[in-house]
């Protein structure tokens, strides 16, 4: 297994894809979990304000992920929310209703049953994989980038798809995804104490992928051998 975490907008859904493409793994994006989640409570109009009524909004969540690197597939109820679940609203949404401790925790034992069962590797990414989900995963990697490296991809992301962005407002809507994240009480966002740390701000996402990809090969390797890892 490869736990893989870091801040919103460092590129790790596409890293993390890539590396388990690489090694025929299945892929986790548990980020799509909570924005599936945050779909749910928008469309049912709950108050983003009460976690009371999050929590109950989204108790037996009918929630479907699928694992394969290839192809991100999302359902809520049968339906496909693949793409809804990465609409602006959803993005504003998703740190409020992350939060909710009653949901973290139906959908942490939802991670823990997909990685148990099948034997094959999985590379599993989002923001508390080394520290609460997979504690004593055999590779965990932070990776992180600058505020700013991040907010410059996301403005570039967003005008090559013709959307309207302005560089300010990301950045500003980073450094507040950053501050929730960071801050919450439950399962908060850092990076465990054993994972290998990698800054992508000066990277490009070929270079990030290889970077990775060699230390997640070599981590491996000292798990196997029963070394510890320097």
């Amino acid at each position: 297994m490869v736990a893989m975490d870091g801040p919103s907008g460092t590129g790790k859904s596409t890293v993390a894809r890539r590396l388990a493409e690489n090694l025929g793994a299945r892929y986790l994006d548990t980020g799509a979990m909570y924005r599936a989640a945050t779909v749910w409570v928008l469309d049912h109009d709950v108050d983003l304000t009460d976690p009371a009524a999050i929590a109950d909004s989204t108790d037996g969540l009918p929630l479907a992920m699928g694992c394969d690197p290839l192809g991100e597939q999302v359902e809520l109820d049968g339906v496909s929310v693949t793409r809804r679940i990465r609409e602006d609203d959803v993005t504003a949404a998703v740190s409020a209703v992350s939060a909710v401790p009653e949901l973290r925790e139906q959908l942490v034992d939802y991670q823990r049953a997909i990685a148990e069962d099948d034997a094959s590797p999985i590379v599993v990414e989002g923001r508390d994989i080394g520290t609460v989900v997979f504690p004593d995963a055999p590779v965990k990697v932070y990776l992180t980038a600058s505020a700013e490296a991040r907010a410059q991809r996301r403005h570039a992301q967003n005008t090559e798809l013709g959307l309207p962005s302005e560089y300010d407002e990301v950045l500003a809507s980073v450094q507040r995804r950053d501050g929730l994240d960071s801050t919450r009480k439950v399962s908060p966002l850092r990076p465990a104490e054993d994972a290998i740390e990698l800054d992508s701000s000066e990277m490009t996402l070929e270079e990030t992928v290889a970077a990775v990809a060699e230390v997640a090969d070599r981590a491996l390797q000292v798990s196997r051998s029963g070394e510890v890892t320097p």
